[in-house]
């Protein structure tokens, strides 16, 4: 099958298990980014109940978790398959939880929950983002815009927690000469200070993946490859990372 044959083959399926409402295709597929050994990111929109078993009742090769199985929160679970030879991750989306994400976003209120391979966490408005950029193939989705209350505060959050990352380090890490520690606090910081540069933007976040290079904050890799490993040159270091962060943060408004 071409690409969009395959497309429609799999959000087919996924949209006839019970209880899904709507299939999307997400990351760099529905971006059109993607190489041609990229794997297929879909999402099954279900309201009420979801039973993952029907999910492996398709039989497709693959782990399947149950509901909560990736430690609950936003990311509630899903699946990893291997569809025609394809790699395809399944996420599952509570409309429930959606909903109630997206009422507290446009009120400027969000938690951030810890989720592998992501640095500086994950923000809860990320089911918004996915809304916002992800391709709906199965039902109707909403398409949200950027809140104008959560621009303000999630902005102003993520940069002040950038900024005590990296003054955390100073007192805790630099003085004591422990490198390891520095350069992920300038990683964490970094990440940080670029949620808080795309927030003012007004700018949705899905992933972490290139999250430096759109608020401008690539010259962080620099600054990691001159790292030393005593006190003077880790403070040198955070004094430099420092400056990197607050001048894409002043250009942000923040």
């Amino acid at each position: 099958m071409d690409d969009t044959s395959f497309a429609a083959h799999v959000a087919g399926r996924l949209a006839g298990l019970p209880g899904v409402r709507a299939v999307a295709l997400g990351g760099s597929r529905a971006a059109g980014t993607h190489r041609p050994d990229s794997d297929w990111d879909f999402a099954v929109y279900y309201r009420g109940a979801f039973d993952p078993a029907a999910l492996r009742a398709l039989g497709w090769p693959g782990e399947v978790s149950e509901i909560g199985g990736w430690g609950g929160g936003v990311f509630n679970g899903g699946a990893w398959l291997r569809i025609e030879g394809r790699p395809v991750d399944v996420h599952y989306r509570d409309l429930d939880e959606v909903d109630r994400v997206g009422a507290e976003a446009r009120d400027g209120r969000f938690a951030v929950e810890r989720l592998l391979f992501h640095l500086a966490g994950v923000p809860t408005y990320i089911l918004l983002a996915e809304l916002a950029v992800n391709r709906v193939l199965h039902g109707d989705l909403p398409r949200p815009s950027y809140p104008p209350a959560l621009r303000r505060e999630a902005a102003g959050r993520w940069a002040g927690e950038a900024r005590l990352t990296l003054g955390y380090a100073r007192g805790a890490y630099a003085a004591r000469g422990r490198a390891a520690e520095c350069a992920g606090a300038v990683a964490v910081a970094g990440c940080q200070a670029a949620h808080a540069v795309l927030a003012a933007r007004g700018e949705w976040v899905t992933n972490e993946k290139t999250l430096l290079e759109r608020a401008g904050l690539r010259s962080l890799d620099a600054v990691l490859a001159s790292l030393g490993s005593g006190p003077d040159a880790l403070d040198a270091a955070l004094d430099a990372a420092a400056v990197v962060l607050e001048e894409a943060l002043g250009s942000a408004g923040r």
